[in-house]
């Protein structure tokens, strides 16, 4: 065999190992929420059920966490999308020397551990009474994605030509109007990527809840999901499975709705003529 063809059967070869280790959790998900004898094995069920979605589908179990994690994730992603902007525009727009460095601080925050800073910040929540509410862990949760998204949105900002700003400074806009109305408009897909990205990493956000929730009935879904998981290790893998695929439903359907956004670049159409 010639070394090309050895080369492109190994790279085949790469390419299905890393499918299969993706297909096969996502098989096993699939197959398990309609087993009602589920285990860690991938396997056909002997007879189609749909006993695991019925007994997840409940108020204690599916719907109340979720409608949690809907307002605790949701109103953090609003929240961070919008500070995003507002902090990315000074620093796309205007240059200082102390733009460069205040960007590094920003990108260096961005890999710390959530864990490192949980004991201070749980101390912080106590101190301040904001422990065991949804208003301040969103608060939280949207201060720790805040770092990257300004990240994100001021590499987004820095397409959209200035010369449409100054077009709308001369017809009496101000800086936040021109940012409103031309800015966020013409980046709309770069917007796109930040509140997914954002929406996201909340949505599978374990540990900042665990830690700063503490009332049942407040609980997200990323934390109630625990309740699978019974003692001496046994686990009731087939609602498991059935809550899985309904804890991920959420995420695809902002993608799908907004996914038409991301396609089509920046829509500066005829807007710049040289």
């Amino acid at each position: 065999m010639r070394r090309t063809t050895r080369a492109r059967l190994a790279a085949n070869g790469a390419l299905l190992l890393t499918a299969a280790a993706f297909a096969i959790p996502l098989a096993w998900l699939l197959l398990a929420s309609v087993n009602a004898e589920a285990d860690l094995r991938v396997r056909i069920p002997s007879s189609v059920t749909a006993d695991n979605f019925d007994a997840v589908l409940t108020d204690e179990i599916t719907f109340t966490p979720m409608l949690n994690s809907l307002v605790l994730c949701g109103g953090a992603t609003l929240l961070t999308v919008v500070c995003a902007a507002l902090a990315a525009y000074p620093l796309s727009r205007h240059r200082s020397r102390w733009g460069r460095p205040y960007l590094l601080t920003i990108l260096f925050t961005t890999c710390l551990p959530i864990t490192a800073i949980m004991v201070p910040v749980y101390g912080l929540f106590v101190q301040v009474n904001l422990i065991d509410t949804m208003y301040g862990t969103g608060l939280f949760l949207a201060t720790s994605q805040l770092p990257f998204s300004i990240w994100l949105m001021k590499n987004f900002m820095d397409g959209v030509p200035v010369v449409l700003e100054e077009a709308a400074w001369t017809d009496g806009a101000s800086n936040l109007q021109t940012l409103a109305r031309v800015v966020l408009p013409l980046m709309g897909p770069g917007v796109t990527v930040v509140t997914i990205y954002t929406f996201i990493q909340l949505w599978g956000n374990f540990f900042v809840p665990f830690m700063l929730i503490l009332s049942p009935e407040q609980l997200p879904a990323s934390v109630s999901i625990f309740t699978f998981f019974g003692n001496y290790g046994s686990v009731i893998y087939g609602q498991l499975a059935a809550f899985s695929i309904l804890y991920s439903a959420p995420v695809l359907v902002l993608y799908v709705l907004i996914s038409r956004r991301l396609g089509g670049g920046f829509a500066l159409g005829g807007a710049v003529k040289g």
